[in-house]
């Protein structure tokens, strides 16, 4: 019936579930590709190396590993834990969909190579790691990454210098994770959870925003407010540990701060939309599902669109925010709220990246997908060979495929160019996949 129903579609192309199988291990392998440090024994994506091995904090603190952020090489922390979050809550929610898809072991290590960095980041109760590397220094730089040579500084927030939003976002990291990996290595995720709890209390008790404490990641992921990922972090804390005085302070913290009249939005600045989803889910309360069905309808019925149909929330990395959204309307509908019609949205933003909007938008994966993104290293030939500022501006497709990256997307009338110096449609983000990935999960669950 299917395979009938897709050739009664002219308009559309008709993605088999094979496709989001297919689609959720390669996104696995951007992350792969993202890693910082000494690579696993079983690192998939062959051509890259050990890199950033002096990666230090104060005193020698050795802060090797994490993920590098974009086609670049900074260690950003907070987009870092929000990808980190977003991964382990698709594991958390649709565990189902990353073994239908053989793909759940890659998907844990993805979500623990993030917490062992985060973990050694987390270097007293009231001190983190937040950056390695700067901005300005790192953007100077276009090679491979186990060449640098660049001064990588590091950059914490402590109980002088707060950062409620980075220690959240890290904390809900570890929670969340904490529950993908208990069955697994439990002793493991109970030190995430001791770490999780202790980022929650310095969050709270020393409260201000990481970006005016880590002023070098101002330029490049300003928070906007840290009061949606406190109660955040209490949200995840509760749902891992089921201690209620969680619950009741992710509650009242929520009341406090007026979240539910804050307009709806999910990205690695923005919490508001899943803290929604998160206290519908384990409360049960109509508030919740009422707040959460706002934003939904209003995505759907009034949000800006392309012509083809992609959602359009942000010029820059139109399919990560697509996708985020995507995310946010499947568990919705996992709530029963439309259930229908929402994943036949979600689905359809999916689809877009995936080829409906005329082409693949994911490395490596179907129809004519993109083959420069901007990313250095994929760009780089093996060494000896020279990689620089000329193998920028080389017309010649990248190398490397970076599989499975997802890249920023179209502008507002699905125009898309392949080009390696247009960093607004052409970075790829490890935030940027994954809600994309958590997506597909939700669909290889669904069984479409």
């Amino acid at each position: 019936m299917k395979v009938f129903r897709c050739l009664l579609s002219a308009l559309a192309h008709c993605h088999a579930a094979n496709d989001y199988k297919n689609g959720l291990d390669l996104t696995l392998l951007f992350y792969a590709a993202q890693r910082s440090g000494k690579l696993p024994d079983d690192q998939k994506v062959t051509w890259r190396k050990d890199s950033a091995l002096n990666d230090k904090g104060q005193n020698g603190r050795d802060l090797t590993g994490g993920y590098y952020d974009a086609g670049d090489y900074v260690k950003f922390g907070f987009p870092m834990a929000s990808t980190a979050t977003v991964l382990a809550w698709g594991l958390v929610d649709h565990e189902a969909g990353y073994t239908s898809a053989g793909a759940l072991d890659d998907g844990r290590k993805a979500v623990k190579w993030a917490t062992d960095y985060f973990l050694k980041a987390h270097t007293t109760a009231t001190e983190y790691y937040g950056q390695v590397g700067e901005g300005d220094l790192d953007h100077s730089y276009w090679g491979r990454p186990e060449d640098m040579t660049m001064s990588r500084p590091a950059f914490k927030i402590d109980a002088s210098n707060p950062g409620s939003d980075l220690a959240c976002e890290t904390a809900a990291a570890l929670a969340a994770a904490s529950i993908v990996l208990k069955t697994v290595d439990p002793s493991y995720s109970n030190n995430l959870i001791t770490h999780a709890k202790q980022l929650f209390d310095f969050a709270n008790n020393y409260r201000g925003k990481y970006s005016d404490s880590i002023t070098d990641a101002a330029s490049y992921y300003s928070s906007y407010d840290y009061r949606d990922e406190l109660v955040w972090a209490a949200a995840w804390l509760y749902r891992a540990t089921n201690d209620s005085t969680y619950l009741n302070s992710a509650e009242s913290l929520s009341n406090q701060f007026g979240l539910q009249d804050w307009n709806g939005g999910f990205s690695w600045d923005a919490k508001v939309s899943g803290v929604q989803l998160l206290l519908a889910k384990l409360t049960i309360k109509q508030q919740y599902k009422d707040a959460i069905r706002g934003y939904v309808d209003y995505l759907i019925n009034t949000q800006q669109k392309t012509p083809k149909g992609l959602l359009f929330i942000d010029v820059w990395g139109t399919l990560r925010h697509a996708s985020n959204a995507a995310f946010i309307i499947l568990q919705a509908a996992d709530l029963g709220i439309s259930a229908v019609s929402y994943r036949q949205f979600a689905r359809k933003q999916i689809d877009y990246a995936l080829g409906d909007g005329g082409r693949s938008t994911v490395v490596g994966f179907g129809n004519n997908p993109p083959t420069h993104p901007h990313h250095a290293s994929r760009s780089c030939p093996d060494a000896p060979a020279v990689c620089d500022w000329s193998t920028y501006s080389s017309p010649d497709p990248n190398v490397h495929v970076l599989t499975g990256a997802l890249v920023g997307g179209p502008d507002v009338n699905d125009n898309y160019a392949d080009d390696r110096s247009d960093y607004v449609q052409n970075e790829v983000a490890t935030d940027y996949n994954a809600g994309f990935q958590s997506a597909i999960s939700v669909l290889v669950t669904l069984g479409y």
